[in-house]
C-alpha cells in the first residue's frame, strides 16, 4: 500500500471521537496505536488487543504520524 492509500484509512471527523484522528470505522485513536508501539508492543499484539484493527491500520497510524511530523517541520522551518 502506498502512503496515500494508508492515509485513507485514517479519519478526522468532529462527529467521531471528538475530531481526534482514528482508524476509519473503528473509533480507535491513532494515538492509542502509536502509544502501544512506543511501549514496545508489536503490531500483532496491538491487533490482539484491538481485533477490529488490521496490519494496514497500524501502518496507517505510523504514516499519519510521519505526515504530521513533516507538516510540523515544514511549519517550523518556514
Amino acid at each position: 500500500m502506498t502512503p496515500e492509500e494508508l492515509l485513507q484509512r485514517v479519519t478526522v471527523d468532529p462527529a467521531v471521537c471528538s475530531g481526534k484522528p482514528c482508524i476509519r470505522g473503528t473509533r480507535i485513536y491513532i494515538a492509542i496505536i502509536l502509544d502501544a508501539l512506543a511501549e514496545g508492543l508489536t503490531p500483532e499484539e496491538i491487533i490482539d488487543h484491538y481485533p477490529l484493527l488490521k496490519l494496514e491500520d497500524i501502518r496507517a497510524a505510523v504514516a499519519y504520524a510521519a505526515e504530521m511530523a513533516r507538516e510540523n517541520i515544514w511549519k517550523v522551518a518556514s
